[in-house]
């Protein structure tokens, strides 16, 4: 997962407006227990994880991910699949299926990819400070894996089967997007009637209370490319047409161009231009980071990006901007909105504030799981963490026991409807 970027004051407002009922229910005590005596098998079960490195573009990690996992839902009586993704660095997707005797079909998801490099382990180590536990990837979210293999080792104690179908997807490259595995999450969505994503929710400091996710941005991939003329820096620096200076002028005069546009960001991120320090560069470029909220944001973009970049700073060069579609944007539908509800509640019964956070910036595989409608979907039923993406990843270890009442009652709820 893309890092959220919480609106903490409107994160602040939505916790005040969740309160909890004077007639709510008590707790599941049954529930309760079992999730407080899994608690200890969730934090090695998070440690061992932790201890694989598995980054996207790691091989030999993401192996090691998905045999764990794939061995874990095979002993909770899973029948299992890998599928190659069909982009990026081949690494297999784990599925899990389970028949039931329900008559719902709920799906859940998390991935096991990383964003950190080959090596991170040396420099940040697994380690527990009190109520925290370190570790890279250990929120975003392996974490969320750990939700699901335990919560599921719940039901599975108790005898639940209250499902037509029960599919847990793995996926090994949300971090770049889900390139390989988000057509295959989209169409594997489809046929169910529930999807619970399980990114991780925000822990303090970032946000004073749990929640689950309504809304994320879609991605988009801006790449500007210009041409100019090379020649000799010292001996002939006017035959040349510097890119570099070129691309620095479109830069900037479209910096701020997504504000115009409701439901788009636009942020350009990496540069490059020149091989050499004495030729005037003929070629230059730079990358951009798009977020979108809105089903038509990349082609209104497209066309505002086309029409600013006609106006050139150095005369005779070629300018082109292309943007390429990544991640759907996810809005919850107003079922999805009614499941959230339901998640309050049985966050209630626990005594605690659950929010339900509208956007985030970030982007989730939620996405794709929502994109057609038909599921109803929310997001972020993984532990609560924070730092993702950055130094000292942790979780917040007093939300773990929650975090599984949480999933282990929503899927039994979810289980009684028609």
């Amino acid at each position: 997962m893309t890092p959220f970027s919480f609106r903490l004051a409107a994160f602040a407002l939505l916790a005040a407006t969740t309160s909890l009922s004077a007639a709510q229910a008590g707790p599941d005590e049954t529930i309760k227990a079992a999730a407080e005596q899994a608690r200890p098998a969730v934090i090695d079960s998070l440690r061992e994880m932790v201890l694989i490195e598995s980054g996207s573009s790691d091989v030999e990690g993401l192996k090691k991910m998905a045999d764990l996992t794939e061995g874990r839902l095979k002993a909770l009586g899973a029948t299992t699949e890998r599928r190659k993704t069909t982009r990026g660095v081949g690494a297999d997707m784990v599925i899990g299926t389970f028949e039931g005797t329900g008559r719902r079909k709920l799906m859940l998801i998390a991935h096991m990819d990383t964003v950190y490099q080959p090596g991170i382990l040396k420099t940040e180590p697994y380690h527990v400070e009190g109520d925290l536990i370190y570790g890279p990837g250990i929120a975003d979210d392996k974490g969320g894996i750990a939700v699901i293999l335990h919560s599921l080792q719940i039901l599975k104690d108790m005898g639940w089967r209250d499902y037509a179908r029960l599919t847990v997807a793995f996926n090994p490259d949300e971090e770049v997007g889900s390139i390989g595995s988000g057509e295959f999450i989209a169409e594997l969505a489809d046929q169910h009637d529930v999807v619970l994503s399980c990114e991780p929710t925000a822990a303090k400091p970032a946000a004073p209370v749990d929640s689950l996710l309504l809304g994320a941005s879609g991605t988009a991939t801006a790449t500007m490319q210009v041409t100019g003329r090379a020649s000799h820096a010292g001996a002939a620096p006017d035959r040349g047409r510097n890119a570099l200076i070129e691309l620095s002028h479109q830069l900037l005069q479209t910096r701020d161009i997504a504000k115009s546009i409701p439901g788009t960001q636009l942020n350009w991120t990496t540069a490059t231009a020149g091989t050499v320090r004495n030729q005037i560069p003929e070629k230059a470029s730079a990358g951009g980071d798009v977020r979108l909220t809105v089903a038509d944001g990349v082609e209104k973009l497209q066309a505002a990006l086309d029409e600013t970049t006609k106006s050139h700073l150095v005369p005779d060069t070629e300018v082109k901007v292309t943007i390429e579609k990544g991640r759907p944007p996810f809005i919850a539908s107003d079922r999805g909105r009614a499941l959230g509800k339901e998640a309050q509640a049985i966050y209630a019964e626990l005594e605690r504030p659950l929010a339900l956070v509208d956007m985030t910036g970030g982007a989730t595989d939620a996405g794709f799981a929502n994109r057609s409608g038909k599921a109803i979907v929310v997001e972020s039923f993984g532990i609560a963490g924070f730092n993702y993406h950055a130094h000292n990843e942790y979780i917040d270890s007093t939300t773990i026991v929650p975090r599984l009442y949480l999933m282990t009652r929503m899927l039994i709820e979810q289980g009684k409807k028609m």
